[in-house]
């Protein structure tokens, strides 16, 4: 759900221009489909878009839809089996079943859930937007928002969800997938998981780039302002200049950060998985050599690191893909990064 941010405002833009909109949701997927659980897109009366359900026929079969629902104001949950109905044109049978929201946004009450929505969104903290597909539960099309606490944050006038419902909300902290569950679809906004890059040279720099690609929020420490700084690492969220032993100590660093070691040498290698190790992140890795590893972990056993902590360490950091170059090596470890972040 990386592109709901500026799918939300557009929509709350074009309630600002008096612009009618249909915001549509993709609420659940069974099998092959182009887009999964969470993405969305608008559709303005002019038959234009913002955002995408994965292109091809049954996007063109959702925006006629939603163009009907913005004439008649009504909201459905409706379903797209991906057949030959909807493959023929671009030659892609997926096979899969998409079950869409297509809901025309037209009320003050409706600008007020889009608008707490991108509220909760931009807070980076995440959030889950609960929306009934089942009529046994509730209404169809009906949708509760709650925060990264699971918390019901819906606008003040909302109805109040039901039980069954808030009983299953998950929990942000353990980065769930979209799920349907007793007729209920639940659609995390999860926040971006901050990567501590510790290194700034051509392993450190390529990392940095790669990770922002797929949405990591980046922080570089180096001791070494000429690397590390905006402008050689444009990617990065932060750029921190200082020695190691004094910065790292009075560094955030919780359970759900990531942190890879990837300095010039031996020495600040250690240096900074002494201070990291004893933190705990939800990833630790470190490159080097199976030799070099071995010696550090050797030192700080004798610096009295537990050896069930050392246990937890990523090292050689990144999959095995038989890496060889600067940017080889940055994909494998970012590789291994999405696998920690995403299970």
């Amino acid at each position: 759900m990386a592109m709901m941010k500026p799918v939300l405002e557009a929509l709350i833009a074009a309630r600002s221009a008096n612009r009618k909109v249909v915001f549509t949701s993709l609420v659940e997927t069974r099998g092959s489909t182009p887009q999964k659980a969470g993405a969305a897109m608008l559709v303005f009366e002019d038959g234009t878009q913002v955002g995408t359900l994965g292109g091809g026929c049954v996007e063109a079969e959702v925006k006629r839809k939603s163009l009907e629902n913005l004439a008649t104001g009504e909201t459905e949950i409706v379903q797209f089996q991906l057949n030959h109905d909807y493959g023929w044109d671009d030659g892609l049978i997926c096979g899969g079943r998409m079950t869409m929201l297509i809901s025309p946004v037209e009320s003050t009450e409706a600008g007020a859930y889009y608008e707490r929505y991108l509220q909760s969104v931009e807070s980076a903290k995440g959030c889950i937007e609960a929306v009934i597909v089942d009529e046994k539960v509730g209404v169809p099309g009906s949708r509760y928002l709650f925060s990264s606490g699971s918390e019901f944050i819906s606008p003040e006038g909302t109805p109040a969800p039901p039980q069954v419902l808030i009983e299953n909300v998950p929990v942000i902290e353990n980065r769930p997938r979209a799920t349907l569950k007793d007729g209920i679809s639940y659609l995390p906004y999860l926040p971006q998981a901050r990567l501590l890059i510790i290194g700034a040279g051509h392993v450190g720099r390529a990392l940095a780039k790669y990770a922002a690609d797929v949405d990591f929020a980046v922080t570089v420490v180096d001791d070494r302002e000429v690397f590390c700084n905006q402008e050689n690492i444009p990617e990065a969220n932060d750029c921190i200049v200082g020695n190691f032993e004094d910065v790292l100590p009075g560094l955030e660093v919780d359970q759900q950060t990531l942190c890879v070691i990837v300095t010039r040498g031996h020495n600040h290698d250690e240096e900074a998985l002494f201070h990291l190790i004893q933190k705990q992140p939800r990833f630790l890795g470190m490159i080097g050599s199976k030799r070099k590893i071995r010696l550090i972990f050797d030192d700080l056993l004798r610096n009295g690191i537990d050896e069930a902590l050392l246990e937890k360490v990523h090292a050689p950091i990144g999959l095995e893909i038989g890496s060889q170059t600067v940017p080889e090596i940055a994909i494998s470890i970012v590789a291994q990064l999405i696998e920690s972040r995403n299970r």
